[in-house]
């Protein structure tokens, strides 16, 4: 139980990381640019917690498939105050601060009158009709907007993210997936750490790992056994020969010797009949990598997982996967737990790899995706002027659905697949 509860514990601190720290770029270089960050959630759909702090609200969601981050001015503004409405109005120092739009007669200590003109963006003023006498009033940058309940800070010109220069949303945009990169970059380096890399003229082979429900577990076998002999034979340093000899013995058993903590064990392993496994990870002896080792280590992987990450790419183009070889969130979670149950180490490189594809991923030009934001900004570059807003915010939608009605898919194929196994 409680291995179960450290796996269980352990995934959700990797997605958490993975998706937080994405978000989290776009978040800062928004707010470094000046532009205003209303929501940062993890995950989707509704509301599990939140909490405001600032200027912007902090929420967990239901549905652990991704977050974003919501800037002002990045898609139409959902809260509208059009003249002729009748509202009330809090003033604090010659300044409107909060504008209620509802429950009008509940409220205490403001003004309430007709909207006669107002500009929540520019020049910042509302003109209100107060008993035949139309007053005019200045509105604090952060003015905030009360409806249903809910606060919406306004968003003058200068905060919103279509206002702000090009490099300056570009930044904020690409931000998410190059914290992605990096975060690969040293889940990698810190893979090798763990691991460390094989002693040169090692002569002794170690199980650095036991798999759970495996021929190696049911032997007897431990983490930190040294192999002395297998079937009377000495095995030395020589990690590939070691395995071989397992692999020729499928179905046969093996008499092995190993030390343990000082003291000769004598153990039967049998490997598996069909793969010729016995589920263990065999390593010679070890040293701590350097840190000129560690930085190539973890530059060579990037580039090689992001050379396998195209590949997929290009066969799912071509039509060369098949549904059953797609996996969505279920499966992910799946795989992770399998993963988990083998050690930290591999559970670091696996959301090593996990980061290196979300980045990626995230810079397709695919609606919805950051790769369609740039792709949208670096048009209104070429052509000296911004697409129409709305048309945008359409394209983002549609992409977002289809997104979704993948994720279904995939999903239930992976539902029905986990039941069937």
């Amino acid at each position: 139980m409680m291995e179960n509860i450290q796996i269980a514990l352990s995934i959700v601190l990797m997605f958490f990381l993975l998706v937080s720290l994405h978000e989290w770029g776009h978040y800062y270089f928004a707010r470094r640019a000046g532009i205003l960050v209303r929501e940062f959630a993890i995950g989707f759909g509704p509301k599990l917690f939140s909490i405001k702090r600032g200027e912007t609200r902090y929420t967990l969601r239901l549905l652990p498939i991704g977050g974003f981050v919501r800037m002002a001015g990045e898609d139409p503004e959902l809260v509208e105050v059009q003249p002729g409405q009748t509202l009330a109005v809090r003033v604090k120092d010659d300044q409107v601060t909060r504008l209620y739009l509802d429950r009008l007669d509940e409220r205490s200590g403001v003004m309430r009158g007709e909207v006669k003109a107002l500009d929540l963006e520019k020049d910042l003023y509302i003109a209100l009709d107060v008993d035949g006498d139309i007053e005019r009033y200045s509105l604090h940058p952060q003015a905030l907007i009360i409806a249903r309940g809910r606060e919406t800070q306004i968003a003058p010109l200068d905060r919103q993210f279509g206002h702000k220069p090009v490099r300056k949303r570009a930044l904020a945009i690409v931000a998410g997936p190059v914290m992605n990169f990096l975060l690969a970059f040293v889940l990698f380096a810190t893979f090798l750490l763990i691991q460390g890399v094989p002693l040169e003229n090692s002569s002794k082979v170690f199980i650095s790992k036991v798999l759970p429900d495996t021929p190696a577990e049911q032997s007897g076998l431990t983490d930190g056994d040294w192999v002395k002999s297998v079937n009377g034979e000495p095995v030395g340093g020589d990690v590939d020969k070691f395995v071989a000899q397992i692999n020729a013995s499928k179905g046969k058993t093996m008499n092995w010797v190993v030390d343990r903590d000082g003291t000769d064990v004598p153990l039967t392993v049998t490997p598996d009949a069909t793969t010729g496994k016995i589920g263990i990870y065999p390593a010679g002896e070890m040293r701590s990598p350097t840190a000129v080792e560690t930085i190539q280590y973890a530059g060579n992987s990037m580039v090689e997982m992001t050379k396998i990450i195209f590949d997929s790419f290009r066969k799912l183009i071509f039509g060369e996967f098949k549904l059953d070889d797609l996996g969505g969130p279920v499966k992910t979670t799946q795989v992770s737990i399998e993963i988990a149950r083998e050690g930290i180490d591999q559970l670091t490189l696996w959301a090593a790899m996990l980061s290196l594809y979300l980045g990626i991923f995230n810079l397709l030009p695919i609606p919805a995706l950051d790769g369609s934001r740039l792709l949208f900004l670096g048009i209104e570059a070429i052509r000296g002027r911004p697409i129409d807003p709305n048309r945008e915010s359409m394209v983002h939608l549609v992409g977002f659905a289809m997104l979704m009605l993948l994720m279904i898919v995939v999903t239930y194929n992976d539902i029905v697949g986990l039941v069937t196994n």
